[in-house]
């Protein structure tokens, strides 16, 4: 079972702290989890919900951050052995050498897109030239903006705006389009109803990962191959009830966004614990983003440099056929 311990609400975000507590008198191992809620990754909104950490010995304390980004920080600060972020922050990881390992790709989404207005003419990418594109500079909605404009062939003016912020420039006119983190996708269909324009693109496909710190992988390596065996559990509980599975999630962001909602994120989602190379080409592809863009002060990196920050042991414990990685 799970219970909260404690909930504080932030400048930056509400911290929901939560502990999976044993049946009296069973001994558990104890992991920390540093959490960035999404809706493409609702494993841990499973696990929670039907009790699998506690069912495989865990006890697991939870701590909700309001971005990937805080959560590796606390995972390479220390404060936590395990976390989940998009790929991006542990790219950068990787760039400065910190140290950390990503232990399971959750979740891959296929459903990016930009937003605009119909009555501001945006119907393609080729449409974006010369426009004002809000976006939220250094996370991987940049990184998307600029796989777009690029394949496009055409430049824009782009707007630095906090995620929060994008959707009220768009409704004032302040911006031309957006391109939003997807939870924003609804609240920005509901606000310009009949109005509302979206392009997809599949030129990135954002992934849903689960980091681990190296004390963790030294000293709870047992631990942290239970708690993917409950993830890889809680996979197939979100295959067979996907319905009961999608409230799991809205319970976890306290209704900020409904179950419908949910299963359309779903349908351009592909849910399962894995580790192969796609995500591998990704983190190389982003690398040199990040190097070319001089956020990082390092050499572009390779698969074969960024591949020891992949361990695929504990979830080739649980689930081998997930595994397809080259030997470091």
């Amino acid at each position: 079972m799970f219970r909260t311990t404690r909930r504080l609400f932030l400048a930056a975000g509400s911290v929901l702290a939560i502990a999976l507590a044993a049946s009296p008198g069973a001994a558990q191992d104890t992991l920390t989890l540093a959490w960035s809620p999404a809706p493409q990754m609702p494993q841990i909104d499973v696990a929670l919900a039907e009790d699998l950490f506690a069912k495989a010995g865990l006890d697991v304390s939870v701590v909700t951050f309001a971005s990937g980004r805080e959560a590796f920080e606390a995972l390479t600060g220390g404060q936590a052995d395990l976390a989940t972020m998009a790929e991006l922050p542990a790219v950068t990881g990787a760039l400065r050498d910190q140290r950390f390992a990503i232990v399971a790709d959750l979740a891959r989404y296929r459903g990016s897109r930009v937003i605009a207005k119909a009555s501001s003419g945006i119907a393609a990418p080729a449409d974006l030239a010369g426009r004002r594109i809000g976006v939220t500079l250094g996370t991987n909605t940049d990184f998307l903006l600029g796989k777009i404009l690029g394949a496009a062939g055409v430049t824009a003016e782009i707007v630095n705006a906090a995620p929060a912020d994008l959707v009220p420039a768009l409704l004032r006119g302040d911006v031309d389009a957006i391109v939003p983190f997807p939870n924003a996708y609804p609240a920005a269909a509901r606000a310009l109803g009949e109005d509302y324009r979206e392009i997809r693109s599949d030129l990135y496909e954002p992934h849903f990962v689960l980091a681990a710190s190296p004390a963790a992988l030294d000293g709870k390596s047992e631990a942290v191959t239970r708690f993917l065996d409950a993830v890889v559990e809680a996979d197939g509980s979100v295959a067979a009830d996907p319905d009961a599975a999608a409230e799991a999630v809205v319970a976890t962001v306290q209704g900020n966004i409904d179950a419908a909602a949910v299963r359309a994120l779903w349908q351009d989602t592909e849910i399962g614990a894995r580790l192969d190379d796609r995500l591998l080409d990704l983190m190389a592809e982003q690398g040199a983003w990040i190097v070319g863009r001089g956020v990082v002060k390092a050499d572009a990196p390779s698969r074969d440099s960024l591949r020891p920050f992949l361990e695929p042991a504990p979830l080739a414990a649980v689930a081998p056929d997930a595994v397809r990685l080259p030997r470091p």
